[in-house]
């Protein structure tokens, strides 16, 4: 089989799956949160930011630090029970195809459902900022080009922590662990962009780019720069080891 068309087999399994609903629910949350407390953009004028640009950084800021990694961990853990549920797996390895290819058309998968995710984030905006607008009577609304610009650098930047989870959910066999310890990895990325090893801890990423946006549109803040180098090679070294590493693993247990 191709690996279209695998990539296909896996789009329905993650249809039936209720993954999607999983999706929107930090969404809603995020901008549900925005809306109600759009008053509170009022009152940062010290830090030299506008209020529409800290309604919509803040959101952002806040999604990409936990609620879009939590969501990538939870898709994995869900992408990889969907298989051992069953014993589902075994149907898979049966095919013939390679571990690492179905290990690889997995994970594209999960890549597809972040940027849905992302995508449901970004639309979003644009309503609660419209609703904010009207309830506060100012306008929040900022160019579509710079909420889809901070949407993609969001995105691309959370590859590498993408592959991280999913070799994690690969590797430990207890679902509830494998969630824990990805869940548990988030938490440490606010500290560690501030440190000067950032760039070996993927987790820290999205927020990292996030935060940075959010200096320089505040001119009291001060910068928050991050160098290319070697931020670009460790990001691709640490994707190609993780994926590398989850292809070893997938349907080892079971192969047994």
């Amino acid at each position: 089989m191709s690996f279209l068309s695998l990539a296909g087999v896996e789009l329905r399994k993650t249809r039936r799956s209720g993954i999607l609903w999983i999706l929107v629910i930090p969404v809603f949350l995020i901008w549900l949160t925005a809306v109600i407390n759009a008053d509170i953009n009022f009152t940062i004028g010290n830090e030299g930011i506008s209020p529409e640009n800290n309604f919509f950084i803040q959101s952002f800021m806040g999604y990409a630090w936990f609620m879009f990694p939590a969501s990538i961990v939870i898709s994995t853990v869900m992408l990889v029970q969907t298989e051992r549920k069953n014993k589902g797996i075994l149907k898979m390895l049966a095919l013939p195809v390679s571990a690492a290819r179905l290990c690889l058309v997995k994970f594209s998968i999960l890549l597809l459902l972040a940027a849905v995710q992302m995508f449901f984030m970004t639309l979003a905006y644009f309503p609660s900022a419209a609703i904010a607008s009207r309830i506060q009577d100012y306008n929040f609304m900022l160019p579509v080009m710079d909420i889809l610009r901070e949407a993609g650098i969001i995105y691309i930047s959370s590859i590498p922590m993408a592959a991280f989870f999913w070799m994690l959910a690969v590797s430990i066999q207890t679902p509830i662990f494998s969630m824990g310890v990805g869940m548990a990895s988030i938490v440490p990325s606010v500290l560690l962009i501030n440190t000067k090893i950032w760039f070996a801890y993927p987790m820290c990423y999205p927020f990292l780019m996030a935060a940075s946006r959010m200096h320089e549109l505040a001119s009291n803040m001060g910068t928050f720069a991050f160098e290319l180098m070697p931020f670009i090679p460790v990001a691709v070294g640490c994707t190609v080891v993780c994926l590398f590493a989850a292809c070893i693993r997938f349907g080892q247990a079971e192969r047994r």
